[in-house]
């Protein structure tokens, strides 16, 4: 986009309906966090009614000025860290809304109490009777504070079409596993309407997400090729940077994969997977998605792999061992890492393999979706001293840096046929201004006008919990003998990266920008045929050349190592103290050789296999 041309306003909606919105958990982390942030940021954008009051319920007494108090500091370090000033005139409107209530989520008389406060808000501030219950809560209250608003009246609204309405927000996690799902689904559908319940993700209120829909179905240009006749697999990457930090207690208790792949990772398969629906109305939505987690089939666990992060360096910090993080068992066996390979049993996905990965103290924080399209005949291009094209890759990059982009071969400027990999790109700050965002906003405002197109039903939890039972049930049987297996600040254990090889594929490196950057600007490679041509024999050993160089595909990451070789020499002599930083890491090269041994063993298995298959064919 050009400089001269200016920037897109975001869309625009109408202010929600007038409600008050009880939080359960008012002085948790995700209150202060996210929800209270995301509620100021609707009020800056005109997404909150007038008629809007805030109580805050919590066990321990508090005065109203103390808990505003709090959430003011904890908003003041949400805005300096965003690099802006803190709206004083929204959050002066906002915290005048705002009271808090003490009371046990086991006493009936502190929910008869709320019921009073409510028809105080409705009388003062005229909120209808609209009440949106958030149950920022762990997991083990969610059933004991539902039925206690049923006992004091608070969830009856006199049905889909009454006056006014009740609401019910239920944070992740929905469950442990597909038993305790089903009970709470059982436990919480006595009480409220499935309509009633907005069981909340929040990676599906990123703008980029939401997008995938828009994206698929509003363009006639990638929906024709969005099948398994064009597309040979996907790769979904969720990598984080950090570690557990304060959550050692939950994170022993739950794990990366019940913490991230039956709802965030899965949320984003459903997107890219689903067929398109005949509405964009939600229920004609969420059944199109809870079909495609339905048609999963069961994971295997030789598709399943686990890790857990040793100690190493994130960001160029020094990062502990998850056994050492505080509230972890120094012999712990949870994992922090999740590697799957799953199948998706329609007429359109047939035959083309997902790949999932999430993982904590990464090398680099990001969320992307990767489409790897099928390659193009080779034979137009023989003859001409190459071997193979570079592949086709459609990346949605849901965070940081939000945007899409292409990649695709085009022929590097000279007298001699050579392709060179480049990229188009799209990014959401080039041609929007963003509005202060922390990920809530949107399903909040969904919320509050009754739209359940980004929430799951229940069918769709215990549809998600179905597909990685067989690896629950697994692991819990199994103990891990390598823990830890993949060191802070890498890409994950060498078995994820074994996963994609025996298939003769490869994950993507977390740092690809970089390594495109690098192969734009790499000398051009010696031609072949040419080189065949001055020396008697050489085209025999530019065969056997590119035959080595075809089994290397299978271990991307030492071919990687190779090119980025001669860059790392060149910086060393200009930096004579990153070449003494990097004799002082010694272990992080043997690492990374062990961890290349088990791809470069699996990359010679399948190229003797290939060979044995066609002396069994002649």
């Amino acid at each position: 986009m050009s400089q001269a041309q200016s920037k897109r306003v975001t869309s625009r909606a109408h202010p929600a309906d007038p409600c008050t919105v009880v939080i359960f958990g008012a002085a948790g982390d995700l209150t202060s966090r996210l929800v209270v942030p995301a509620l100021y940021n609707m009020r800056r954008t005109g997404l909150l009614s007038d008629n809007f009051s805030v109580i805050g319920f919590n066990h321990g007494k508090m005065a109203d000025n103390a808990w505003k108090k709090s959430l003011h500091t904890a908003l003041e370090r949400y805005v300096g860290n965003a690099g802006a000033r803190l709206d004083e005139e929204a959050w002066g409107w906002l915290s005048s809304q705002m009271s808090y209530h003490a009371g046990d989520f086991d006493d009936l008389s502190a929910f008869q109490s709320l019921a009073t406060k409510l028809k105080d808000a409705e009388r003062r501030r005229g909120t209808q009777g609209n009440v949106l219950f958030y149950l920022a809560t762990p997991e083990r209250f969610f059933g004991d504070v539902i039925e206690q608003l049923k006992t004091a009246g608070l969830v009856d609204d006199g049905g889909a079409d009454g006056k006014f309405w009740r609401r019910v927000i239920i944070e992740k996690p929905f469950g442990h596993d597909l038993a305790s799902a089903h009970a709470l689904n059982e436990r919480i559908l006595k009480v409220l309407r499935e309509d009633q319940i907005y069981r909340i993700d929040h990676f599906l209120g990123k703008e980029t997400v939401q997008n995938i829909m828009a994206f698929r179905f509003a363009n006639g240009l990638f929906e024709p090729i969005w099948n398994r006749d064009r597309i040979d697999h996907v790769q979904i990457t969720v990598a984080e940077t950090v570690g557990v930090e304060r959550r050692g207690s939950f994170y022993e208790q739950t794990g990366a994969l019940r913490d991230m792949v039956p709802n965030h990772l899965f949320q984003l398969l459903a997107m890219v997977a689903m067929e398109p629906p005949t509405s964009f109305d939600a229920e004609a939505v969420r059944t199109r998605k809870a079909e495609t987690i339905e048609a999963i089939r069961p994971i295997q666990p030789e598709d399943a792999v686990r890790g857990q992060y040793g100690p190493g360096a994130v960001n160029n910090q020094l990062a502990t061992s998850y056994r050492d993080e505080p509230n972890v068992a120094p012999d712990s066996v949870t994992e922090t890492f999740v590697a799957l390979k799953l199948s998706i049993d329609t007429w359109r996905w047939s035959g083309v393999p997902f790949y999932l990965r999430t993982g904590k103290h990464m090398g680099r924080r990001t969320t992307e979706i990767a489409i790897r399209f099928k390659s193009a005949p080779f034979a137009p291009f023989r003859g001409t001293g190459m071997d193979a094209f570079g592949p086709d890759w459609l990346v949605l990059q849901i965070q940081p840096d939000e945007g899409i982009s292409l990649q695709f071969d085009v022929k590097r400027p000279g007298p001699r046929v050579e392709l060179a990999p480049v990229r188009m790109d799209f990014k959401y700050a080039d041609w929007f201004r963003a509005e202060p965002n922390v990920g809530y906003e949107t399903l909040l405002y969904d919320c509050m006008t009754g739209d359940a197109t980004l929430f799951q039903r229940a069918d769709m939890v215990e549809a998600c919990w179905r597909a990685v039972q067989p690896i629950l049930d697994d692991w819990a049987q199994r103990t891990p003998a390598d823990f830890p297996n993949y060191a802070s600040g890498s890409a994950g254990p060498a078995s994820a990266d074994t996963l994609l090889a025996l298939g003769g594929r490869s994950w993507r490196p977390l740092n690809s920008a970089a390594e495109l950057n690098a192969r734009r600007t790499a000398k051009p490679k010696v031609d072949a045929s040419a080189s065949a041509e001055k020396k008697p024999g050489a085209r025999k050993t530019a065969k056997r050349a590119a035959v080595k160089k075809t089994a290397r595909v299978a271990a991307p990451k030492k071919a990687a190592t190779k090119k980025a070789t001669p860059a790392r020499k060149v910086a060393v002599k200009k930096a004579p103290a990153k070449k003494a930083a990097v004799k002082k890491a010694p272990v992080k090269k043997s690492a990374a050789a062990r961890k290349a041994a088990p791809v470069k063993k699996a990359a010679v298995a399948v190229k003797k296999a290939v060979v044995a298959k066609r002396a069994r064919k002649k």
